[in-house]
């Protein structure tokens, strides 16, 4: 399928043929369902913990002799049924949330996900970046002629994925509505938060020689 190309001032710069096979895949909700909480799953980080009878400090001493004393025998005073004791059956840091996906799976879905921009006209392509230097108020003003090009309206939420560019990253840096991500992580949960996603010339060329 062909592409509108722009360049950085918003002007149109020719049209691009874009691969069926990573710009043409068939969206399957439940497949890129699965897939986003796998990687949500694999991210999540396991924060409650509390400490059994062997983490707490102290306990160390028989608080009372064996016998003799009338009182239950107690072995340790850091026993879960004492006051400040280990606690039985608590959330430990020992949980484990991953959950595994079949690579070609994963890949798919994030096909899809590019797809769906593609077919939801929400992909630009920009056909290289010549920042003159890297500031903020420079990138803000390509990306809001390129949101006029492509007839985005302004301020949409955008997802831009850079090859090499560091002046690019650093110019997008403040601004709240973008994200700025190597292609190397490329991700299905990124795809899907931001609405719009930006790919220079060269991402595209990655992006097939990839997944093609």
């Amino acid at each position: 399928m062909k592409y509108q190309v722009y360049n950085q001032d918003g002007q149109t710069a020719g049209e691009r043929e874009l691969s069926d096979k990573v710009f043409g895949v068939k969206f399957n909700a439940d497949l890129v369902h699965q897939a986003v909480v796998a990687q949500q799953a694999n991210e999540r980080p396991v924060l409650a913990h509390t400490k059994i009878r062997s983490e707490v400090r102290g306990g160390g001493k028989k608080p009372w002799r064996q016998k003799g004393t009338g009182r239950a025998r107690v072995g340790s005073s850091r026993s879960p049924i004492w006051r400040s004791g280990g606690v039985t059956f608590g959330p430990t840091k020992d949980r484990n949330f991953s959950k595994e996906l079949n690579k070609k799976m994963k890949q798919k879905a994030l096909l899809m996900a590019l797809s769906d921009k593609v077919s939801q006209k929400n992909l630009v392509i920009v056909d290289a970046w010549q920042l003159p230097e890297a500031k903020t108020k420079v990138f803000n003003q390509a990306l809001s002629a390129l949101e006029k090009a492509a007839g985005l309206g302004d301020k949409r939420s955008w997802l831009i994925i850079n090859a090499q560019d560091e002046a690019v990253k650093r110019s997008s840096k403040n601004l709240s509505y973008t994200k700025t991500i190597n292609l190397d992580n490329l991700n299905l949960v990124d795809l899907l938060k931001y609405k719009n996603l930006l790919l220079s010339a060269d991402v595209i060329t990655a992006l097939e020689k990839k997944y093609v």
